[in-house]
C-alpha cells in the first residue's frame, strides 16, 4: 500500500517544489525590476535632504546622516529661476491652473463623444471615430506650427474683444493657451477610452429611458455618467499624468515668463547658473514637481487597471 502512495507523493511533491521555483523566480525578477525602477526616485529623495557638504563628500546612496528640509523650503520658495530668484511656488500653482480645467474640459467631452458614437449613430459614426483615432498618433512636433498660428489668431481675436467689449475672455493667455492645446490634443484618446467603455453598456437601458421621455442629456446625465467612474478615473489619470509632465507644449506655448508652468521652471532651475550646483535643492524641486503625479497614483491608483477592464468584455 505504501509502494503505491510513494510515486503519488514523489509526484505532488514535485509539482510543489516547481511551483515554489517558479513563485520564486517570477518574484524574484519583480522585485529585481522594481528595485532598478525606483532606484533614481530613491537617490532624488534621499538626495533632497542632504547637505550640500554630506553630498560632495559622501556616497550617492547613503542615507542622510543629518537629514534636513532646508532644500525643500529654498526649492519651494528662494531658488533661482532664470533671473527671478522666488522658488517655484508660483509656477507650481501655474501647473495647477493649467491641468485642473484641461484634464476636466477633455474628460468631459470625451464621455459626451463616447456617449454620441456608441448610443445615437449618426451616418458616418465610424468615419468620425476613425479620425479622431487618427489623431492619438499625431506626433507632438508636427502640430507645433499649426497650433501656435491657430493661437496666434486666438490673441488676436482677444485683442479685439478686449476693445470692443472690454473682456477678452483669456484669449492670448497663455495660461488658456495651454489649456486650449491640452483639450485639443488630448480629446482623441478620452474619446477612445469612453467609446470602448460605452459599448459594452447596455443599450436597452438607453431605449428604456427613451421611452420614458428622456431627452440627450438627461439621460447622459442621470444613467451614463453615474456608471461611467471606473473609466473616469483611468481617463483622469492618464490625462492628468500627461498634462502635468508636459514639457514641449509648455516650453512652445508658454515662453519663459511668469506664466511659464513647473516642467520649465523646473528645467530653468536646473540651468540656473549661480555658481555652485545646489543638487540637493535641484532633486527637491524635482521632488515638488513629482508629487501630484505620485498622489494621483497611489490615492487611484488601484482603480486604474480595474478601469481599464471594465469595457474589455461585454455581457
Amino acid at each position: 500500500m505504501s509502494a503505491v502512495a510513494t510515486p503519488d507523493r514523489q509526484s505532488t511533491g514535485g509539482i510543489i517544489s516547481t511551483r515554489t521555483l517558479n513563485r520564486i523566480v517570477i518574484y524574484g525578477l519583480l522585485a529585481l525590476f522594481a528595485l532598478f525602477y525606483l532606484m533614481p526616485l530613491f537617490v532624488m529623495l534621499v538626495t533632497s535632504f542632504k547637505t550640500m557638504d554630506e553630498i560632495q563628500n559622501g556616497n550617492m546612496l547613503a542615507l542622510p546622516k543629518a537629514p534636513t528640509l532646508e532644500p525643500w523650503f529654498k526649492a519651494w520658495g528662494e531658488t533661482c529661476v532664470g533671473l527671478t530668484c522666488a522658488g517655484i511656488k508660483g509656477y507650481f500653482w501655474n501647473s495647477i491652473k493649467m491641468v485642473v480645467p484641461a484634464v476636466l474640459i477633455s474628460t468631459l467631452l470625451g464621455a459626451l463623444n463616447g456617449y454620441v458614437l456608441t448610443k445615437w449613430r449618426f451616418r458616418g459614426h465610424t468615419l468620425v471615430f476613425g479620425l479622431m483615432l487618427f489623431a492619438c498618433f499625431i506626433p507632438f512636433q508636427s502640430v507645433l506650427l499649426p497650433m501656435a498660428t491657430i493661437l496666434g489668431s486666438l490673441g488676436r481675436f482677444g485683442v479685439t474683444l478686449q476693445n470692443a467689449t472690454g473682456m477678452s475672455f483669456g484669449l492670448g493667455n497663455p495660461t488658456v493657451n495651454l489649456v486650449f492645446v491640452h483639450v485639443v490634443y488630448g480629446l482623441g484618446f478620452t474619446t477612445l477610452f469612453f467609446r470602448n467603455y460605452y459599448e459594452a453598456f447596455p443599450t436597452e437601458l438607453i431605449k428604456a429611458a427613451q421611452v420614458d421621455g428622456a431627452s440627450f442629456f438627461q439621460i447622459f446625465r442621470r444613467i451614463m455618467l453615474p456608471n461611467s467612474m471606473p473609466i473616469f478615473v483611468v481617463t483622469v489619470i492618464y490625462q492628468f499624468t500627461n498634462i502635468w509632465n508636459d514639457f514641449l507644449f509648455a516650453s512652445a506655448y508658454a515662453g519663459t515668463g511668469d506664466a511659464m508652468p513647473m516642467t520649465v521652471a523646473l528645467n530653468n532651475v536646473v540651468n540656473t547658473s549661480t555658481g555652485v550646483v545646489e543638487y540637493n535643492v535641484n532633486m527637491a524641486a524635482a521632488m515638488i514637481a513629482a508629487l501630484p503625479t505620485l498622489l494621483v497614483y497611489v490615492v487611484a491608483g488601484r482603480y486604474f487597471v480595474r478601469g481599464l477592464m471594465a469595457g474589455a468584455v461585454k455581457g
